[in-house]
């Protein structure tokens, strides 16, 4: 593999992180509602690849997800890329319902356009623009398999749930069925150790952190000789740190680490605004 097509992947796999892994939970009976922003700065190593910048806004049990990022590698030389995503549905007794779900990408010469239609929990709809020839070597994914599943930003914001144990570490043991508009794959959450605090976390938040060990286990719709599938399912080094937000029910992620040859990948949460 040439240093490049490696430096894309690695950089394709943070840029899946923060849109597929910033997991935040919410319990069934919030009483805080209103709108939540926070800002994840993304690190390669001792580069600054960007930022990413969610809002999330609650009215009753209606919810609207809106995130964007602008990413380049070194300055811009080697990769540029940026992206575009919105979800909309309702939370319910049985978790999030996610109606609708759009994401624009442009990295390099590729732009693509995504929009994925549910209804009662279930795929109905799906376009992708340009569109594109499945792949023959690619598993392919199952009209069983879009059942009970959720887009990839509800699956950051709202799909881990507290089962209110006095135990924190619970909260990693969660398993979070997701689909992409491609492909479809189950996020494991487990627990791996506790942190006491961090003193660079944004003011209002502190320890102690839930650290999970991230598990990525793919489904249907991905080529099994891909690299990046490849690294995902073979690592058990991707964790993912959670905080309680204060005065709410949330679960926030403050950190993702994703080790790389060239050094740690780093999501931090760099600032947050929340009622």
């Amino acid at each position: 593999m040439n240093k490049r097509r490696a430096t894309v992947i690695v950089l394709a796999a943070l840029l899946w992180l923060c849109s597929s892994l910033l997991e935040l939970t919410l319990a069934e009976e919030t009483s805080e509602r209103g709108q939540i922003e926070a800002t994840y700065r993304v690190n390669l190593a001792a580069f600054n690849l960007g930022d990413f910048h969610f809002t999330a806004k609650l009215k009753g049990p209606a919810y609207e997800l809106r995130a964007q990022g602008r990413f380049s590698l070194i300055s811009g030389m080697i990769y540029r890329a940026s992206g575009r995503t919105t979800s909309t549905g309702k939370l319910s007794k049985v978790g999030a319902q996610p109606s609708r779900f759009t994401v624009t990408y442009k990295g390099g010469k590729k732009k693509e356009e995504r929009r994925i239609n549910f209804v009662d929990g279930a795929v109905d709809q799906v376009s992708i623009a340009p569109p594109k020839k499945q792949n023959p070597r690619s598993v392919p994914v199952t009209a069983d398999q879009l059942e009970n599943v959720l887009d990839p930003l509800t699956a950051a914001f709202l799909s881990v749930r507290s089962n209110g144990s006095l135990n924190y570490l619970d909260i990693c043991q969660q398993t979070v069925p997701v689909f992409d508009g491609r492909q479809r794959f189950d996020i494991i959450l487990t627990p791996k150790r506790s942190e006491r605090g961090d003193a660079n976390a944004p003011t209002g938040l502190s320890g102690p952190f839930a650290v999970c060990r991230v598990k990525f286990v793919p489904i249907g719709g991905y080529r099994p000789d891909n690299p990046g599938i490849k690294f995902m399912t073979q690592t058990d080094d991707i964790e993912v740190w959670l905080v309680p937000l204060p005065r709410t029910d949330f679960y926030i992620p403050y950190r993702i680490v994703v080790p790389t040859t060239w050094g740690s990948g780093l999501i931090t949460l760099s600032e947050i605004k929340f009622p």
